[in-house]
């Protein structure tokens, strides 16, 4: 039987990975056996400057998280190693990090995750690794919203310098 510590330790660590699970928009979980230290440490370094928080956990752990945050569905896939990558602000970081991780490494895959408190498959944690990130989709919208203005405003130029060319009366 465990200590007293040991059990209040656990139910700290479930009742931070619940406020954690709570409080992203999304999270991807996955198997990653097989991983060397220096493959991890490059993944974790990417993830990180990423702004995705990357925690290796007990199965039993998470599984008790998600049940505290909604996520019951996923206790489905908790078998193995298992670690949860998680992301506060940014919808599609942790997926595409990990999926191309995964395309890489024959034995780190993806297990599934959730998104705005609803459990995904891993199809569609595939689908959102191939968006383009916030940065870029933010571009492109403001492009497409510059053009008409930029179009406009060569327009009045040109009035303009066809007014400045017409001969003086």
């Amino acid at each position: 039987m465990p200590s007293e510590k040991v059990l209040e330790q656990k139910k700290q660590i479930v009742a931070d990975l619940t406020e954690e699970l709570k409080a992203s928009c999304v999270g991807v979980v996955v198997d990653y056996k097989g991983t060397n230290v220096t493959d991890d440490t490059v993944l974790r370094k990417e993830l990180r400057e990423a702004g995705v928080k990357y925690t290796v956990v007990k199965n039993t752990l998470l599984g008790l998280a998600a049940d505290n945050a909604g996520l019951s569905e996923m206790k489905d896939v908790l078998e193995g190693t298992t670690a949860i990558a998680m992301s506060a602000d940014d919808y599609t970081a942790a997926a595409r990090i990990l999926k191309k991780f995964a395309d890489s490494h024959e034995s780190f895959t993806i297990k599934c995750g959730f998104l705005d408190g609803k459990v995904i498959d891993v199809a569609t944690v595939e689908s959102l690794a191939k968006l383009p990130s916030r940065d870029i989709l933010l571009a492109t919208v403001l492009g497409a919203f510059n053009a008409p203005m930029a179009a406009f405003a060569r327009a009045v130029q040109a009035i303009v310098d066809k007014g400045n060319d017409a001969p003086a009366e």
